[in-house]
Order: C-alpha cells, then structure tokens, then sequence
C-alpha cells in the first residue's frame, strides 16, 4: 500500500523522536547554572515579557525585579522595577508574582502581587513600563487593582498569570496559621484559599476590574465572591497553563502529610480542608462528594519531600522526549519530577533528577526552555547529563621488544613548532561541569589564557609554545584546582581537572 507524502512524513517523525527518545533513556537529567555571573537575593518568580525579546526578568522576595539578556555570557542585571519601600518580607511574605499583560509590547502593563504592612494585606498591582527605557519600570505608575486582608503572615499564594482565554488569573492561600482554623478553603464569601479570575481590560462601578461573566458564581445573589474560579486550596504555590491544551496545572503545598498536584477547572472545589491530597483531614472519614481530588500527591516521606512547588508542561524543543510532561519539584528535597497525564488514564509519576537547591519557582523563557530559580541565589536551566567517557584501557604489561638501530628520523618535539593542552573538567564522581573558568598560565613565556568548560566540561588552548604551565579551574560551589603540565614543542596533552563540591556552612 503507498501511503500519502503527509503520512510518510508523519511517520518519519515518529520514528526519529523513537530513537531520539531511546537514545536520551541512557542519559539522566541535571541542572546547570544557566547565568554564571549573576545572583539573586531569594528569587520566586522568573518570567519573561512575550515581547519578542530575548529578555527574562527575576523577582526577588524583597521587593526588586531584575531585567538581563537571556545568554549564559550576560554579565549583569538591570533593576526593571524596586519597590522594596511598600513591601513586607520575610517568611512567606514579599513580591511574590509577577504578569506581563498579553498586549505588553504595545501597552507596557505588567502585574504585581505583594504582601503589604498595617494592614497585613495582598496587593494586586498594575505598572507600566517606562516610556524612554525598555529596561525600566515607571513606579510611579502603580494601580491597585484590589487588595485582600490577611489573617496570619503565610499561606499567601502568590502566584499570577494571564489564561489562553485573555482573563487574569490570581492564586491566593488560605490566610495561613496551620489547619485553616478560618475554614476560608471552603468559605465561598471569602477570597482566601481560592483560584480567583478578573477581566483587567474593563472597570465595572467601583471596581478597577470586571468579573468574566461565566464565572462560576458570577451574578449569585449568596454573597459569595463573583471574582472565584476554583477553591478549596490551602497555598497553591505555582500554577501555569499548558499552552497547547490550555489546561491550569497547580502545585498545592499541604500541611503536615501530603503534597499535592491538580488540574484547575472552573467551579470545582479541591477539597481543603476536608482532605489533604487523597486523604481526609484530620478525620478517618469524611464526606468527599462533589470534590476534586488530585491527579498525583506524595507524602513527607524519604521518597517526596516537604513542599510542592508547582511547575511548567514541557513545550520546548531540546527535550522531545520531555514534551507534553508536567515538570514540577520538591522546595525542600531538590527533587525534579514529571507527570505524565492524559485526563483520561491514570497519571504516571517518574523521578527526573535530585539537586541540592531550594526550588522556589519555575519558569519558562519565549522558547518554552524550562529554568528553577533556587532560593539561595542561583537560576539553574535543564540540562543532559552526560557521563563521563569511559578511560581505554592500558595496554597489558608485555615485555618490549628490543629495539634495532634504524636511520628514520624520531617522533621527538620540535622546536619552535606551536603545541596544545586540552581536556575535561569534572566533579568528584566524574560528572562533568559546565561554564567554569579555566585560566592557564606560563611560567616562562608569561603567557595568560582563559576560557569556559563546554557543555561537556571540555576547554582547549592552542597555539601553546614549549613551557611549564599551570591550568586552573574555578566555578562558584567548588573548590577550584589546578594541572601543571610541562609542553614541549609542538605537543598536546590531554588532562583532567577535578573539582570538589564546595562545603556548605550552616547560616548564622
């Protein structure tokens, strides 16, 4: 049977993502430090602009957004936005989202959702861009759109982001203490512990925002809250929209047991506190009908961890074995997993990789490449890890033959002619370190070198003259070392530097 030219090319695709596929089983996944010279002060948030440019922007707990070109080079940050002077942080408090309206290129709007003193408040947010610097945010352009009173310091939520259908779309905890003491999970008449949705491109009487008018409870006459989507949450701690299903997948933290991941339909209620994750609350039974339970949950076991944190499905294209899965990880535990889900067939839940971080957000860049800011300072990007080739063996110890005399010129070095010294960067287990600095150094010929460790901790320096020379690597979080290696002319040499992990010291 000959089969169409779109069908042979769709199964020429199949085939190439099967072998590509199978070819990635034999790797594990790490994360590398996708910008070596830059830090943060606790990042939460890393989001980018939808602008078409090749910007990210970084949200820091304490109050500042950074602006900085997204190539593992850029050498420093712009604050786009510091407005630590009306937030309170600390805890669970702080800057804590940040939205760049749909039409940004054209409007310049941009979202905020911080925590606020006396009183003790969320404050939804609207700023707009500065007129003269693409770089920089007009503070003094701030409109509150709506503020919620919180009862306790945590369980804030924080998390905000525009659906595929336009509509703003705002996470917010339970008000916090432990145990929901306020029952606000289920308190439809309050905005705590809900999945709330606005329509931000209209005003309605006093509001600085409409209500989408097939909100669940939109025009209700109970008194409950028209601006609710979804509720019965506790913390949902990050929530993001699969761009080609459209479906809202959430992280929400629990309390003392289990950890749970959902997916957000409209007037559906999660459970809290009835449940916690599968299991009912502080009760060996309880009435589960009309709730939602979640797609996949773990426990604060040596297998989970201690705090959700809710992530991305996977659109980009460096990972096709990855694409379509949801990425998400464990704050305390450093753990990385996916969840395979169809809606249909129950979900399947694998381990992708373990770091010693705190994940306190993911993000995704303009190409749906996946990033996890760590809490300590560090913004890390999904990378494959690749084993360290294994050495060839030595040749087995045979007596050598004895040599005749011979009128053929020798392999001896020549003088004057130019050498090189290459090789690999490494980790005590023999992983290799990407994007450290390798400086080598001559002892005779003064001659200074430097460079960066390849995606597979590989450097090289050519056109090297006969000398002594000292190869030095360094990379933040290990001890640096050094190779000292006598080139004579015309000569390479291959070696090896091992870096060690550098030791933690407990803060003060």
């Amino acid at each position: 049977m000959k089969f169409p030219q779109r069908v042979v090319n769709l199964l020429l695709v199949f085939f190439v993502s099967c072998v590509v596929n199978a070819q990635q089983s034999l790797s594990s996944y790490k994360l590398h430090d996708a910008f070596p010279h830059l830090s943060f002060d606790n990042p939460l948030d890393i989001q980018h602009a939808g602008d078409d440019t090749n910007r990210l922007f970084v949200v820091s707990q304490g109050g500042l957004i950074h602006v900085f070109e997204n190539t593992p080079e850029v050498k420093s940050a712009k604050v786009f936005l510091d407005i630590r002077d009306k937030v309170i942080a600390g805890g669970e408090l702080g800057l804590l989202g940040l939205a760049f309206h749909p039409d940004y290129e054209k409007n310049g709007y941009f979202y905020v959702n911080y925590t606020a003193p006396k009183p003790l408040r969320t404050l939804i947010a609207r700023y707009s861009v500065s007129a003269n610097n693409p770089d920089s945010a007009d503070k003094k352009s701030e409109r509150v759109l709506f503020y919620i009173n919180q009862p306790y310091p945590n369980h804030n939520g924080g998390q905000i982001a525009f659906g595929p259908d336009g509509y703003f779309y705002i996470a917010v905890g339970d008000g916090g203490a432990a145990g929901d003491p306020q029952n606000n999970g289920q308190n439809k008449s309050s905005l705590l512990g809900k999945l709330l949705r606005i329509d931000v491109d209209c005003a309605s009487g006093k509001k600085s925002y409409c209500i989408p008018p097939d909100n669940p409870f939109a025009g209700n006459t109970h008194g409950y809250k028209e601006e609710i989507y979804a509720y019965g949450l506790r913390n949902p701690w990050r929530f993001s929209f699969d761009p080609v299903t459209g479906w809202l997948w959430a992280g929400d933290v629990g309390q003392n047991l289990w950890e749970e991941i959902d997916v957000v339909e409209k007037g559906k209620n999660y459970g809290w506190r009835i449940m916690e994750g599968n299991h009912c609350y502080k009760s060996s039974s309880c009435d589960t009908t009309g709730l939602v339970l979640p797609i996949w949950e773990y426990g604060h076991d040596e297998q989970g961890g201690c705090s959700v944190t809710g992530g991305y499905v996977y659109r980009g294209k460096k990972f096709p074995e990855l694409y379509g899965k949801y990425l998400y990880g464990d704050y305390c535990t450093g753990r990385v997993w996916t969840i395979t889900y169809d809606g249909i067939n129950p979900a399947v839940n694998s381990l992708l990789l373990k770091e010693d971080i705190n994940i306190s957000s993911f993000g995704v860049d303009k190409d749906n490449e996946i990033y996890l800011c760590d809490l300590k300072g560090k913004i890390y990007k999904l990378a494959v890890h690749v084993p360290k080739p294994t050495p060839t063996p030595a040749p087995s110890e045979t007596p050598a033959p004895i040599p005749t005399p011979s009128t053929a010129p020798t392999q001896s070095p020549v003088p004057g002619k130019k050498g090189r010294i290459y090789g690999y960067v490494i980790d005590s287990e023999g992983n290799s370190i990407e994007l450290a600095k390798v400086k080598l150094r001559g002892k005779g010929t003064k001659t200074r070198k430097k460079t960066f460790s390849g995606p597979e901790g590989s450097f090289e320096f050519g056109d090297l003259e006969a000398d002594t020379y000292t190869i030095t690597a360094k990379k933040r979080g290990y001890r640096k070392d050094r190779q000292t290696v006598m080139l004579e002319g015309g000569e390479e040499e291959e070696i090896g530097i091992e870096m060690k992990k550098q030791l933690k010291h407990k803060p003060i």
